[in-house]
């Protein structure tokens, strides 16, 4: 590996130096990994060799190292490999996301959270699979006493949650101004958004 041309490109993508220097250490790791076991280089490794690798790393190391992995190959053009080490390293950092609980999200009747919870349904990616189509929303109204609108509205909710950065109160201000759904959201431009939810708030 070519150390000054990785923390070159590293630098150049605005990482701190004690950044770059960790992160060249773990390509390091994975450069010995191929030479003593897969008699094989950087240059020539594979989808099979980056997943053989993270098999041999617990969960930790396998976010941390696999970072490090994706990287030197985007550094290199090498998008492919650079995207199974990412999506490797996602699916470690998945495991350890916690769904957004329902009661968490505001402006939810307690009660209505109360019974849902007494089914199992305690978080937004549940809520999602129960209350996905229009016939599953009916059979839950039955089971649970609530009206239908509202389960719409809290599988509405969850879908919002489920945005990066946006949780029980963004997603209830997002709701409440008449973007209840993602298809709205995606249609607006950012700045307008933005002033939209001030004038709103």
């Amino acid at each position: 590996m070519d150390e000054m041309e990785f923390a070159s490109y590293l630098q150049r993508s605005g990482k701190k130096a004690h950044v770059i220097q960790g992160l060249v250490v773990k390509v390091k790791i994975f450069e010995q990994y191929l030479v003593e076991k897969k008699n094989s280089t950087l240059e020539q490794a594979s989808r099979q060799d980056i997943l053989d690798f993270a098999s041999t790393l617990d969960e930790q190391q396998r976010k941390i190292i696999l970072r490090g992995i994706a990287l030197y190959y985007k550094s290199k053009g090498n998008l492919a490999i650079a995207r199974i080490a990412n999506e490797k390293r996602e699916m470690e950092i998945a495991k350890d996301r916690q769904a957004l609980r329902l009661k968490e999200i505001r402006g939810i009747n307690p009660e209505v959270i109360a019974k849902l919870s007494s089914l199992g349904i305690k978080n937004i990616e549940q809520m999602l699979q129960v209350g996905k189509t229009s016939s599953d929303r009916d059979v839950l109204a039955k089971q649970t006493g609530i009206a239908v609108e509202t389960i719409l509205e809290l599988v509405k909710l969850s879908d919002l949650a489920r945005i990066p950065g946006v949780k029980g109160i963004r997603a209830r201000l997002y709701y409440d101004a008449g973007f209840e759904t993602l298809e709205k959201l995606a249609q607006c431009d950012p700045d307008e958004l933005r002033q939209f939810l001030i004038a709103f708030v």
